[in-house]
């Protein structure tokens, strides 16, 4: 039967290196094929900052399983490598066999070769902010203390009504380990006679997986002593709207 998606995923040899090295080192130490591996990926990875591993698919049925894993590494150019290791047993009770591949589909190849039905992969629940494998980062991300930076960045946005990003949101960011802010949009808008001055501002983090997500801060100041006032926003939609509800409300502010 295959494991449901509320499995908890331990990987191989828990608990995990500390080290993106240890880590390396030890995928490549029992994977019977690591030889394999192209040697410009390896060179790659000699500059690894951070990794994280995270169950992809799994199938258990008469005493064989099979288990497909996801390695990922931030590198110093602030692009993502992804390892994909299978990790199985050749008879019921038998010793696991560790192979590991560069390429998702060649990890897909050898799964089907393997004595058991196949299965569709479990979805991580950040499946919509996953890059594919090999595939470089919109952004140029810097590595730099980006956790904090996003909690920083929250805890300064005075968003009307509390309407500031949800739990999910913050739950994703405590994994950014790079991140890049760029100007959206910026001038001053005249409305009757009060100028506003608006600019808005993408905050683009990396994630542990190889995710992306950013936050859209709008500073504005139309506030009562014109000192400059931050808000936060999930989407840049949801900002823009925000910068529009401020406009049409100084607008009618000037015309009373």
């Amino acid at each position: 039967m295959s494991v449901p998606y509320e499995t908890a995923y331990e990987p191989p040899e828990s608990p995990e290196p500390h080290s993106p090295e240890e880590h390396l080192e030890r995928l490549l130490g029992r994977a019977l094929n690591s030889f394999d591996l192209p040697d410009e990926v390896l060179a790659r990875l000699d500059s690894a900052l951070a990794h994280d591993s995270s169950l992809h698919s799994a199938h258990h049925s008469s005493g064989l399983h099979r288990e497909t894993y996801r390695h990922t590494w931030l590198l110093a150019d602030a692009t993502v490598l992804t390892l994909w290791e299978l990790v199985h047993n050749t008879a019921p009770g038998s010793s696991p066999t560790y192979e590991v591949y560069a390429d998702e589909e060649e990890a897909g190849v050898a799964t089907s070769r393997l004595p058991l039905p196949p299965d569709p992969p479990l979805c991580g629940r950040h499946v919509a902010l996953q890059l594919p494998p090999d595939a470089e980062p919109r952004h140029a991300y810097v590595p730099d203390d980006s956790a904090d930076h996003a909690r920083r960045l929250l805890r300064r946005a005075e968003n009307p009504d509390g309407d500031h990003p949800g739990e999910d949101v913050t739950r994703l960011l405590r994994s950014a380990f790079a991140h890049q802010i760029t100007q959206a949009f910026g001038r001053s808008l005249l409305t009757g006679e009060v100028r506003l001055c608006f600019s808005l501002y993408e905050h683009a983090f990396l994630l542990f997986d190889g995710g992306e997500i950013s936050l859209w801060e709008v500073e504005h100041t139309l506030t009562p002593d014109g000192r400059h006032m931050c808000e936060v926003y999930a989407t840049e939609d949801e900002a823009r709207a925000a910068m529009q509800r401020r406009a049409r409300t100084a607008g009618r502010e000037a015309q009373a």
